[in-house]
């Protein structure tokens, strides 16, 4: 099915991809921008014992701002390429995508307050249940066995603690 089979240009809704792509393009470009400004204050010359503390992330935002600079004359200013007119996403898409992205902003915040294995076995048994369908009892089993796993090696195969929240409910195993 082609993208104009999808949808009809008079009925679009949503913004045009090309728009999506300049908008894009100018956020690369500001976040390069950034790197670019931070690094200059870190010392991104090269000094007498080698490279300052912001060399490197000086190239990287200078990659970034030609990125965005070319992305953005490619989305609206370029001759050859035709300008993709097709509907960024529908409702559908748009739909499926947040179902995978709110719970993943809801787990990021969860880590702070609960910690990283309590919200990743909340966030992994939710997940296989809600969208993927399976039954309670194999979703929680398996989301208990992987952030027992990863307990068990970070923190007492390899000593390396990770966050456990504000709230430290795993307090009571001496972690």
């Amino acid at each position: 099915m082609s993208s104009s089979d999808r949808t009809d240009p008079a009925a679009s809704k949503g913004p045009a991809t090309y728009i999506v792509d300049a908008v894009v393009a100018v956020i690369v470009f500001f976040i390069g921008a950034v790197v670019i400004f931070g690094s200059r204050k870190l010392g991104s010359e090269w000094t007498s014992d080698g490279p300052g503390s912001g060399y490197f992330p000086f190239y990287i935002g200078l990659i970034m701002c030609i990125s965005g600079a070319g992305i953005f004359y490619q989305a609206l200013f370029s001759k050859k390429a035709k300008r993709n007119t097709d509907e960024f996403v529908d409702g559908e898409q748009l739909k499926r995508v947040l179902s995978v992205l709110l719970p993943a902003a809801v787990y990021v915040l969860a880590v702070q307050f609960i910690g990283l294995y309590i919200a990743s076995a909340l966030y992994i048994a939710l997940f296989m249940v809600i969208l993927g369908k399976f039954s309670w009892i194999k979703s929680i089993g398996i989301a208990l066995c992987v952030n027992v796993l990863f307990f068990l090696m970070f923190e007492v195969w390899f000593k390396v603690p990770l966050f456990k929240g504000a709230y430290n409910m795993l307090d009571f195993l001496g972690y």
